[in-house]
């Protein structure tokens, strides 16, 4: 059983329209790529049929991954969230102790994760880190090439 996300509506409604996108417009451009293929003749020596098949393939599980994120997903109440805590959906501003650098950052699902517009992952080790801290604590983050401090600065909702 796959573990419940959290999304924003708009979130959501992205995945829903993704895979509205692959169901309705590129599933059955894949069937007729399978066959126009099978029209070619010998199937045993037909690489274009075995790339349409493998392009199917990959489609199908695309579409199952989101089927199955869909039916875990849960829209936030944002209303609800508790502010003095960093939780899902909660921006962040933040200081790294070593350098002095402030950063800010929202929370999000995985699949809505875009560092280019200061969107990180709950699953992320810096996600992971910030969660149930609060205003002044310092969040130890184990990163790759060490560990990383960071001071919890501000907490607030968009």
């Amino acid at each position: 059983m796959s573990k419940v996300s959290y999304y924003t509506a708009e979130g959501l409604k992205k995945l829903r329209d993704e895979l509205n996108q692959l169901k309705d417009i590129e599933r059955p451009k894949a069937s007729q790529d399978i066959a126009e293929a099978r029209d070619k003749g010998d199937l045993s020596e037909n690489a274009e049929y075995d790339a349409a098949k493998e392009a199917q393939g990959m489609l199908e599980m695309r579409i199952a991954r989101l089927e199955d994120t869909l039916a875990n997903a849960r829209i936030i109440d944002e209303s609800q969230l508790d502010v003095s805590k960093v939780l899902v959906h909660s921006t962040v501003k933040i200081k790294n102790v070593t350098n002095g650098m402030e950063m800010n950052y929202k929370l999000v699902a995985q699949s809505e994760a875009d560092l280019k517009t200061g969107k990180i992952s709950v699953d992320s080790p810096i996600g992971k880190g910030l969660l149930g801290k609060e205003v002044g604590d310092l969040a130890e983050i184990q990163v790759p090439n060490g560990t990383m401090k960071f001071e919890i600065i501000e907490i607030s909702r968009d």
